[in-house]
């Protein structure tokens, strides 16, 4: 069993810059791959990046050269670092634990509670 809580969300403005933190229990998942997806009013939700036990990521085309993903194998915790923020990123933003950054996204293995990022235009 994996859990994840999320901190760092908040209003901002376009331009502005957000850090989220995700902190994972048990040493195991240094293993595994670690992500954030988001979902916006009235959308599915949405891949955003991934970055694997060795520190390999993968990221969503709309967010390439603003967000960074990085993790902290001794404390198990996951950062998005959120720059040059658009309204159009507006969305609860979910924490999450795959087996790999490919497959994170279809088998995921837990999630955490979410936490909301609102950018006003």
């Amino acid at each position: 069993q994996v859990r994840l809580v999320e901190s760092g969300g908040g209003l901002v403005q376009t331009g502005d810059s957000l850090r989220l933190s995700c902190a994972a229990s048990g040493r195991t998942l240094s293993a595994y791959a670690m992500g954030w997806f988001r979902q916006a009013p009235g959308k599915e939700r949405e891949f955003v990046a991934a970055i694997s036990w060795r520190g390999n990521t993968v990221y969503e085309d709309s967010v390439k050269g603003r967000f960074t993903i990085s993790r902290d194998h001794v404390k198990n915790t996951v950062t998005l670092q959120m720059n040059s923020l658009k309204p159009e990123d507006t969305a609860v933003y979910y924490c999450a634990v795959g087996n790999d950054v490919a497959t994170i996204r279809s088998n995921t293995r837990g999630w955490g509670q979410g936490t909301q990022v609102t950018v006003s235009p």
